[in-house]
């Protein structure tokens, strides 16, 4: 389930209806250039009749329409955030001196991104779903999932933790964001949980990744893990 970043939406403003302009250059120009070349005699008849533009306006339209979207085009890609995680195991952050897997998302882009939508989805272990634990059937909130374990007997912020992220929560340019932690009690209950984050930039574009917080887990951690960067 775990996705590459993805865009889920491009801005109606400043990306449709620059591309609609684009199109619509297009079209005039091409009108333009028929009617210049036909017979004068068919210039008098519907529809060529009609005069939207003489040829080097038409061209203009055409090279400022065009160059807006790529310029448009390039930004997107300046601002453009690379949206990526890590998980590691941690001393510290547990309670009772326990080692804890940690997991990380961070934006590697060099702009602000912001939160818009923030989902998770929770498998149980074999073991624990043979005694009767159940896991998401569609995407719920960390509220949700965080109930769900805890009908495993476990304890939030004492054997796992899921940060409450919501919508304008901002991801600074090379800044990382916590995502929560499992003691080691928790990660023999929990396979994996994947979480979805929606991030806007600053071109309105809204981009998707999906990540599996306990991808490479050391689910019996005896000592912690050097830090990633």
């Amino acid at each position: 389930m775990e996705t590459a970043q993805r865009v889920v939406h491009r801005s109606a403003l400043f990306s449709r209806l620059l591309w609609g302009l684009v199109i619509l250059a297009l079209l005039l120009f091409g009108y333009t250039a028929l009617r210049e070349n036909l017979p004068q005699r068919l210039t008098h008849q519907w529809p060529w009749k009609i005069k939207l533009l003489d040829f080097q306006s038409a061209t203009a339209a055409v090279i400022a329409t065009v160059g807006a979207a790529l310029a448009r085009a390039q930004y997107a890609r300046t601002v453009r955030p690379a949206l990526g995680h890590f998980g590691r195991a941690m001393a510290g952050v547990a309670p009772n001196d326990q080692l804890a897997w940690t997991c990380h998302f961070f934006n590697g882009g060099q702009d602000v991104a912001v939160i818009t939508e923030v989902n998770y989805w929770l498998t149980f272990t074999p073991s624990a779903r043979a005694e009767g634990a159940s896991d998401s059937t569609d995407w719920g909130t960390s509220r949700e999932v965080a109930a769900a374990i805890e009908t495993r007997g476990l304890t939030a912020r004492e054997d796992f933790s899921l940060e409450l992220l919501g919508a304008g929560h901002p991801i600074p340019p090379e800044g990382l964001m916590f995502l929560g932690w499992f003691a080691e009690p928790a990660m023999r209950e929990v396979e994996t949980i994947f979480v979805k984050v929606r991030v806007v930039d600053r071109v309105g574009d809204t981009h998707e990744r999906v990540v599996d917080l306990l991808k490479g887990v050391n689910r019996s951690p005896r000592h912690p893990d050097p830090p990633p960067f």
